[in-house]
């Protein structure tokens, strides 16, 4: 990437900012004032140790864009609890079977715990509000594309079929291990965003529309956001910026400048 290499906005590409509130991304009492009442209520156990709520009841179509499937079961990672619980969809217990408040939801994005910050949430929360497909970058929504490789033999698909429960268990603890150990103020590659898509599987969503990097401060230098780059393989690559509750999103454009005589 050249030193020529513009830091252009894009906020109004991919949304307008200017439409909410402070209020809409902060937890004040007049953001719990909008919760929904709902009757298709999901229900979900907060796992300390994994950093996740297991899913155990699921009502409604945004589990087709919303949560990773391993062994069967359903996850939901912390900005996607803490969404839907904001929003009234979900409710998440605790070891002892009780609602967890919301407030309690928050806290556990206090001090960048299970890999999510507050303004990682923000970013979230701000694109599925516009009907973006989000998931974290680098979580494999589903492991079911192993399973549609089996060999149609019996004896095969049971090899294959062992395979397959060992692969999600062994993707689960790497999950955890990664949000355990996930350092969130480094420069990396945060989400995979897609356009909103009424087809969207799991177990093959394709390649996101653009990967998304969360930037505090400054703007990276030319030697981070080529490595960046390279991380993308060809996706677009947009940078985000969340300020007093504001999310803008930016990207770079080469810009080739003639020499002159």
């Amino acid at each position: 990437m050249d030193a020529e290499d513009e830091w252009e906005s894009s906020s109004g590409e991919v949304a307008d900012t200017d439409q909410f509130n402070d209020e809409d991304f902060y937890p004040t009492s007049a953001c719990l004032s909008k919760l929904q009442f709902r009757s298709d209520v999901s229900k979900a156990k907060w796992n300390v140790e994994m950093g996740m709520a297991e899913v155990f009841e699921k009502k409604g179509k945004m589990w087709i864009t919303t949560g990773i499937v391993r062994n069967g079961k359903t996850f939901c990672l912390i900005e996607e609890t803490l969404f839907l619980a904001e929003i009234g969809a979900l409710l998440v217990m605790d070891d002892n079977d009780e609602c967890l408040a919301l407030k309690d939801i928050y806290k556990k994005t206090a001090g960048e715990r299970n890999g999510c910050s507050w303004e990682l949430f923000e970013v979230y929360k701000h694109l599925k509000s516009l009907g973006y497909i989000v998931g974290r970058h680098g979580v494999p929504w589903s492991l079911k594309g192993v399973e549609n490789n089996s060999e149609p033999c019996s004896s095969q698909g049971t090899i294959q079929n062992n395979r397959v429960v060992g692969a999600e268990e062994n993707s689960i603890t790497c999950v955890v291990q990664m949000l355990s150990n996930l350092q969130v103020d480094e420069l990396r590659l945060n989400f995979d965003v897609y356009l909103p898509n009424s087809k969207f599987r799991k177990s093959s969503p394709g390649d996101p529309a653009f990967l998304l990097c969360l930037v505090r401060g400054n703007p990276p230098s030319n030697a981070k956001s080529e490595a960046l780059e390279r991380q993308c393989g060809g996706i677009p690559l947009k940078l985000c910026r969340v300020d007093h509750g504001r999310v803008s999103f930016f990207s770079f454009k080469r810009v080739e400048l003639p020499i002159l005589p």
